[in-house]
Parts: structure tokens; sequence; C-alpha cells
């Protein structure tokens, strides 16, 4: 069986947003927001509409970074899971965890402190193309 996820590394003034998800049965740890794919959805808008729900926060797609791909054992079956990720300009510094999806706690780390706080390696090769993007658009202005 097959998933798709879409997420963003959401950035606000060189920050990045991350989520504490507090179940232990997945175990719990930091991640960035990410969340299926609906029906007849684009992959950008599932992203954006995963990002403000799980966090609050509104934000806006800057450029695709790139896909993960891994694989789990679900209730039944092994489960193949593909996410797509953007690189995402915040608003503001505003989140709200989404408690429904047990997450606790969210807010903006520093590049160094996210990526030690983040319990995945993929999302932390995530965090570090998205900076890379980041960066090089500060250096040429085009970051807003």
């Amino acid at each position: 069986m097959g998933i798709v996820s879409c997420g963003g590394v959401v950035i606000f003034r060189g920050k990045v947003l991350l989520l504490y998800r507090n179940k232990q049965e997945n175990g719990a740890g930091w991640v960035l927001p990410k969340g299926k794919q609906e029906l007849n959805e684009s992959y950008e808008h599932a992203a954006v509409r995963e990002v403000e729900e799980e966090t609050g926060a509104k934000a806006r797609i800057i450029k695709h970074i790139g896909r993960t791909q891994y694989s789990f054992q679900g209730a039944e079956a092994m489960v193949s899971k593909t996410v797509h990720w953007y690189l995402m300009a915040a608003e503001s510094f505003y989140s709200k965890p989404q408690a429904e999806e047990f997450f606790s706690d969210a807010g903006f780390y520093k590049q160094h402190e996210a990526y030690h706080l983040l319990k995945y390696h993929n999302e932390r090769e995530m965090l570090c193309r998205a900076f890379e993007e980041y960066d090089k658009l500060r250096r040429n202005r085009k970051w807003r």
C-alpha cells in the first residue's frame, strides 16, 4: 500500500518551524509539519493545508526541495510512504500545535538547533536542502 504526504520546511526570519509529537506508540519526537494528500488535491495545496492544520502557521510555498520515501509496518501490511517537501515562508512566528494529532509543542528554531532536535534523518536532510535554498535566495536578495 502506498501513501502520499506533503510537507514544508517553514522559515521565518531565519528560523524553522518544528512540531513535537507526543504519541508514544510511534515514538515521540520533533518533526517537520506534513500530512496526507487528499483526493484530487495538488501536492502544493496539501503542503500548505497540512502546515496550517498542524501548526496554525500561514505560509506560502517558495520552492519544491525534494521528496523522501520510506516504509513502515502498518496495522495489516507494510506501508510505503512518499513525502513531497517544500521550502515555505511563514507570515509570522505564530504557531499553535494541533492537539488532535498529538502535537504538544510547536516553535521556530535556529537551523543548528532544529537539526539536532529533528527525530528523522530524512527530515534533517530536507532541512539542510531548504536552508541551502534559503541562503541562496537571501544572498541574491530574493527572499521576502
